[in-house]
C-alpha cells in the first residue's frame, strides 16, 4: 500500500499502479502494467538436502529449543539396582552459560539425586519411568527458577 502511495507523490498515473502480492504475474508492456495470472508462491523451507517438506512438528521443537534451549541430565546406573555409577552431569545449551552458573547447575544434579533417591528400587529399573520423573522434576526446576520451559533430556546408560 505504501508503495502505491509513493508511486502517486512522485506523478505516476494511479492506472499504471499495480499492488502486487506475493504468488501474482505481473506483465510490463510498452504500453501497460498489469497483474495477468497467480502462481502458488509462499515460504519454503529448507532442511539440510532436503527442500520444502519439513513438518509443523519439527518447526515447533525447533522454535522451542531457539526460545527456551535443552538441558541433558547423563548419568550411568547399575542395571539390576538402579544405584548411580556415574554422574549425574547437567549440560545446558541455550539456557545459561555454564561458566557462571555453577550453582544453578549443582542444585539440578541434586535434584536428579533426589528423584533418584525417592524411586522405589523396582520402578529404578523400570528406564522410561525413571526419565519421565527426571524430566518432570528438572521441568518444574527450571521454570520455577528461570521462569523458562527448556527441553529436558535425561540419558541413562546401563551397566
Amino acid at each position: 500500500m505504501k508503495h502505491s502511495q509513493l508511486a502517486e507523490k512522485v506523478g505516476v498515473k494511479k492506472e499504471n499502479i499495480v499492488l502486487a502480492e506475493d504468488g501474482d504475474v505481473v506483465e510490463v508492456t510498452e504500453g501497460s502494467i498489469s497483474v495477468r495470472e497467480r502462481v502458488e508462491s509462499g515460504k519454503v523451507f529448507v532442511d539440510g538436502k532436503g527442500v520444502g517438506d519439513v513438518r509443523d512438528m519439527v518447526l515447533k521443537d525447533r522454535k522451542h529449543l531457539s526460545q527456551d534451549g535443552l538441558v541433558i541430565a547423563i548419568l550411568a546406573l547399575n542395571e539390576k539396582t538402579g544405584e548411580i555409577i556415574y554422574g549425574p552431569d547437567i549440560i545446558t545449551r541455550g539456557v545459561v552459560f555454564e561458566e557462571e552458573s555453577a550453582e544453578l547447575l549443582e542444585n539440578a544434579r541434586n535434584i536428579v539425586i533426589g528423584v533418584l533417591g525417592n524411586i522405589n528400587v523396582e520402578a529404578k529399573t523400570d528406564w522410561l519411568e525413571v526419565k519421565e520423573e527426571l524430566r518432570r522434576a528438572l521441568r518444574r526446576y527450571f521454570n520455577k527458577t528461570l521462569e523458562r520451559r527448556p527441553v529436558i533430556l535425561p540419558l541413562i546408560v546401563e551397566i
